[in-house]
């Protein structure tokens, strides 16, 4: 067994199911994503920590065990059309194309952009695209979607992601503000939304959500 494949699998024991994360499609799918080739070079020794690690123009990628929650929370089957809002590193990309239908990402940051882009050719098979855009630019935002995550939080909650949601479709988002944030299922019914708090944590804000004190570039 090489160092990535019993780093990965003390991820997935000590970090993922320890956070309650236990549905075992997500958990095949963390155990057969190479999140090594996500991280910076210069990170690869800490690929599979518990900590959100750096990205180029002071982003962070997500912790592993917050992936597990996301992927489980959202429920995918292999005919949900899922939109990502903040591409980042790409992993969590790659994670929801291996759960879902269609996937669209994106990723407001070219650099970013294009880097998870190249870290995502050849992993998955379905369709996906990683779009440069700013999702809180006029118009930039349509369609309807089964499942929507936001990977960044919201310092105030708005309403133009659930709106976009299908019948039936959920939209994991964080809302708060350091140090203290819920994430929440926000569910699609017939004429009702439904709301779960699913856990407490901190996260960055998306770059140009309502509530910021100031734009983030």
């Amino acid at each position: 067994m090489s160092w990535q494949q019993s780093a990965r699998e003390q991820m997935i024991q000590q970090q993922v199911r320890a956070w309650d994360v236990l549905d075992p499609e997500v958990l095949s799918v963390l155990a057969r994503v190479p999140r090594e080739l996500f991280v910076p070079e210069s990170q690869a020794a800490l690929a599979f920590a518990d900590v959100a690690l750096p990205l180029p123009e002071g982003q962070r990628m997500l912790a592993p065990k917050l992936v597990g929650r996301i992927l489980q929370a959202l429920s995918l089957s292999s005919r949900d059309r899922v939109l990502e809002v903040g591409t980042g590193s790409g992993f969590l990309t790659a994670c929801l194309a291996r759960l879902a239908g269609p996937v669209r990402s994106l990723e407001i940051r070219p650099v970013l952009a294009e880097r998870a882009r190249r870290a995502l050719t050849g992993l998955c098979t379905g369709p996906l695209e990683v779009v440069t855009a700013d999702a809180f630019a006029p118009d930039s935002l349509r369609g309807d979607w089964d499942a929507i995550v936001l990977t960044g939080s919201l310092p105030r909650y708005d309403t133009r992601f659930e709106r976009m949601l299908a019948p039936g479709g959920r939209l994991f988002a964080v809302v708060g503000t350091t140090p203290l944030m819920t994430a929440r299922l926000i569910t699609r019914g017939a004429e009702t939304f439904a709301t779960r708090d699913l856990l407490e944590t901190d996260i960055d804000p998306l770059t140009h959500a309502p509530g910021t004190d100031k734009f983030r570039f």
